[in-house]
């Protein structure tokens, strides 16, 4: 990180915090480890590291069960609950897939070949090109049936900058980058391991992982599920408090800091806490002297576009955003908060009815994180009128034309919180409005989610790509959550660009990319509208959305959820069809 001019006037760093001995000494050895480590990964060449990539595969496929158990239990879920499939996709099996692409990304660069040499690339909205990442084989689309994933390229890249500099730092192997300190999530547990990944191959950075004390539990599981890399000191796990997270924020053999949390917590590392820390960012002269990158949630938009839209319609799409608000209780930064609903839809209070009964009757679970039991306090007391519902944990807002919303839309609240916020029009009018409220309204610029039926999207056309092309996020799902785009692997995940350190936003920087594709502005994933078999109708198949995708089992009403999400992961770690056999039938019964 450049310093600024004005260093010389400005505040003297403040000192790094003191540590006991005790605590100090394991955190200096494990730096002087990966230290040695990193001339061992310069060392490796491409072909090498997809082989270890390999055998991390086997080793978290080993574990994957104790994994998804202990962060189960962590959260309090009973043996038994299909919740606990949501530990699954967003632990092991996440990672699996981030294993496997990442190793092929190796294969094709240890062959000569371009990373993204078999993606189709073709024209996005604005100019842009883009690379259709997912799906890329015959089991991607039979697993996801009727789902893609796309990467857009900032404007002005060219298809042929795209093939020719995949890779990033993979393609100079030989070049490290000293030791990355990745400052793990709390809430989902592959964040950690995937950030750490993405730091050793897009930059060629050894890692020191700092667990979130909510995960501390996972430790010896992690370390068994990445003994490949730790065991060639490529990789250290550390726990701590905020004391030690400073330490090493401070540690002079640190080269890089990545952070997934809140943007309060970046500015504490970034500038400091109260008056010290506003007179250091009006100098512009960082407490940091590392350079960083974040992911730092926001408050996400669900977009409903109105149509004409059946009974069963109504109800799926009710419990598609109950979903989006209320899995792993709310506790992620992709967690939709805010409903951009059209007051002209003749069906909007069908739709109310629906949304308020799904996001009710939804299966009960612990509100978990720390901190959100004051987060719904806050919500409760800003907004009186919020209907509790379930348990009475869950808070419904529904905000009538002239409303204050401006807590609910510029507080991620990180909890069972949802608002629903009317604005005027149909159609291409509503469509535009909503683009225009998200993005000047809403805080963050991490994920929005889009619902339109087949019909409505057909009729607007080139009108509705060019609105998503409007929409400043830096992942947009349609007729899908934007959580699809986080555990597609071949996506990348971050906050759309042009963040700044001064005003952070949703974060600097993306993850996961495992194409390793440079120059990227947003991914976008699209989804069918309606579940098999009604995925088959007519107009689903005008607007060529067929799907043979029931429920999908990160749903939170999914009755086969934990069975199903075990079983996908038992396939990415072992490819049994036999098994995926079964899996596939349990599918079916969610």
């Amino acid at each position: 990180m450049a310093t600024n001019s004005q260093a010389a006037a400005a505040p003297a760093p403040t000192p790094a915090p003191t540590l006991e001995e005790a605590v100090r000494a394991p955190l200096d050895a494990a730096i002087a480890q990966l230290a040695i480590g990193e001339r061992t990964w310069g060392a490796f060449t491409v072909g090498q590291r997809a082989r270890l990539l390999d055998r991390v595969t086997e080793t978290v496929g080993a574990h994957a069960a104790e994994w998804a158990d202990v962060a189960a239990t962590a959260k309090s879920l009973p043996q038994g609950d299909p919740l606990r499939g949501e530990e699954w996709l967003s632990g092991p099996y996440g990672t699996l897939t981030a294993l496997a692409s990442y190793a092929n990304s190796l294969r094709a660069l240890e062959a000569g070949k371009s990373p993204a040499g078999e993606l189709r690339i073709d024209r996005a909205p604005g100019g842009r090109f883009r690379a259709h990442v997912f799906p890329t084989s015959a089991v991607d689309g039979m697993l996801l049936s009727g789902f893609t994933g796309e990467v857009w390229m900032r404007p002005g890249v060219t298809e042929a900058q795209v093939r020719a500099n995949a890779g990033l730092a993979q393609l100079t192997p030989e070049r490290t980058g000293g030791i990355g300190l990745v400052l793990g999530a709390g809430n989902v547990t592959s964040i950690p391991l995937l950030d750490a990944l993405y730091e050793l191959l897009a930059f060629n950075r050894v890692v020191l992982l700092k667990l979130n004390p909510t995960q501390d539990a996972l430790l010896p599981v992690f370390t068994r599920a990445f003994a490949p890399l730790i065991e060639l000191n490529l990789v250290r796990i550390v726990t701590g408090a905020g004391d030690v997270g400073a330490y090493l924020t401070a540690h002079p053999g640190i080269a890089h800091v990545h952070i997934t949390g809140s943007a309060a917590t970046h500015d504490a590392i970034v500038w400091g806490v109260g008056e010290e820390a506003a007179r250091r960012k009006a100098a512009g002269t960082p407490l940091l002297q590392t350079e960083i990158s974040s992911e730092l949630g926001g408050v996400s938009p669900i977009i409903v576009v109105p149509g004409r839209w059946s009974k069963a319609d109504l109800r799926f799409q009710a419990e598609h955003i109950a979903t989006m608000r209320l899995q792993n209780s709310g506790h992620n930064c992709i967690a939709g908060q805010v409903v951009l609903l059209s007051a002209d839809w003749p069906q909007k209070h069908a739709f109310l009815i629906e949304l308020r009964d799904a996001y009710s009757r939804a299966p009960q679970r612990p509100v978990w994180y720390p901190g959100a039991e004051r987060k719904l306090e806050d919500a409760a007391a800003a907004y009186p009128h919020a209907e509790r519902l379930g348990d009475g944990s869950r808070l419904l807002i529904d905000l009538a034309p002239g409303d204050d919303a401006s807590a609910m839309e510029h507080t991620e609240y990180f909890a069972p919180v949802l608002g629903v916020v009317e604005l005027r029009g149909t159609g291409q009018r509503f469509v535009d409005a909503a683009v225009d409220h998200a993005n000047d309204r809403l805080t963050g610029t991490l994920g929005a989610n889009v619902l339109i039926d087949p019909v409505t999207q057909r009729r607007l056309g080139e009108g509705f790509e060019a609105a998503i092309e409007r929409l400043h996020y830096g992942a947009i799902a349609i007729n899908t959550w934007t959580a699809v785009a986080f555990l597609t692997s071949g996506c990348t995940w971050g906050a759309y660009p042009g963040a700044t350190l001064e005003n952070v936003s949703s974060g600097i920087g993306v993850v996961h990319n495992s194409f390793l594709l440079d120059d990227v502005e947003r991914s976008v994933v699209r989804g069918p509208f309606r579940p098999f078999p009604r995925s088959v109708s007519p107009s689903s198949l005008i607007a060529r959305e067929g799907s043979v995708l029931p429920k999908p089992p990160w749903f939170v009403t999914a009755r086969t959820g934990a069975q199903v999400s075990a079983g996908l992961t038992e396939f990415q770690a072992r490819r049994n069809p036999i098994g995926l056999a079964r899996t596939l039938m349990a599918a079916f019964r969610a």
